[in-house]
């Protein structure tokens, strides 16, 4: 493929049961079935082969990627360690680390672990869910505005990632991000899964805040994203990044259907690979 793709949201199958990593288990299932409900043609266990590291590097090449981000998880029904996803991602130049932190379950601990994360494990940001903790928040609850100090003053972007799945849907709502993005105004803000489906009102944050990016990822082919082409085709070309969300989605399937979408060539360019560069600081 001749076209360079960084997939911002891409897991191996055996990182988690979640993601496929064992065969004829309910947790298998919800892979195959979230696969069936974006639109994955063909087999929906595409993904077996990355139930080993060998299988995901395979698959990272088949797909023609220059760069896969794996983004790690902490929340009290499944924790991805920073250690487990430093050690997936030192093993290749092209795989990209995020960690992840909760500071309900860390507590005091939570700032330590971010500066380890980011300094000595080399991960390039930090991913929250506050749908899915215990309690549930929302992004601008004050738990979280000492890590947007903390990533704000070590030059990297937070991750938060909503959406469909989220346990409570109220709390699937973009609406508080501008809050964190006018406080915050030098953190790179990026919204996994597009709050589908609320995509509308995500377009409108970001449209008041360039600090705010969207990873629209396997939901960008679901009924109410067009709206992110449209967006991206006009003021929002710099804040529009590309996901597969594999396991949950073929890489290169999600890569074909998105040149289908309707987006300028030279936005294309930008979804694909540049802005995923600035936003990863992977430019300098």
């Amino acid at each position: 493929m001749s076209r360079q793709v960084i997939d911002m949201r891409c897991r191996p199958a055996y990182l988690h049961d979640f993601f496929g990593a064992t065969p004829d288990t309910p947790s298998n299932d919800v892979a195959r079935w979230l696969n069936q409900r974006v639109g994955t043609r063909g087999n929906l266990e595409h993904y077996a082969r990355s139930r080993t590291h060998e299988g995901f590097l395979a698959e990272i090449t088949d797909a023609g990627l220059s760069k896969a981000v794996v983004v790690g998880r902490h929340t009290p029904s499944q924790h991805l360690p920073n250690d487990q996803i430093h050690a997936i991602v030192r093993s290749d130049p092209r795989l990209v680390g995020i960690g992840s932190v909760d500071p309900d379950l860390l507590g005091a601990a939570t700032p330590g672990e971010i500066d380890r994360a980011i300094k000595q494990l080399g991960l390039a940001g930090i991913n929250l869910e506050p749908g899915f903790g215990t309690p549930a928040r929302h992004p601008d609850d004050p738990v979280y505005f000492p890590i947007y100090e903390q990533l704000s003053a070590l030059g990297v972007p937070v991750f938060l990632m909503s959406g469909p799945t989220t346990p409570d849907q109220r709390y699937n709502d973009p609406a508080p991000l501008a809050r964190v993005a006018a406080a915050f105004p030098k953190l790179r803000i990026v919204a996994y899964h597009g709050y589908w489906p609320n995509t509308q009102q995500l377009v409108g944050v970001a449209f008041r805040y360039e600090n705010v990016f969207l990873v629209p990822d396997m939901y960008l082919f679901l009924p109410g994203s067009e709206v992110v082409v449209q967006a991206a085709n006009g003021f929002l070309a710099d804040q529009v990044l590309f996901g597969s969300s594999y396991t949950f989605r073929p890489i290169r399937q999600s890569i074909e259907d998105a040149q289908r979408l309707g987006f300028k060539d030279g936005v294309l360019e930008k979804f694909f690979h540049d802005n995923a560069r600035r936003v990863l600081g992977l430019d300098g």
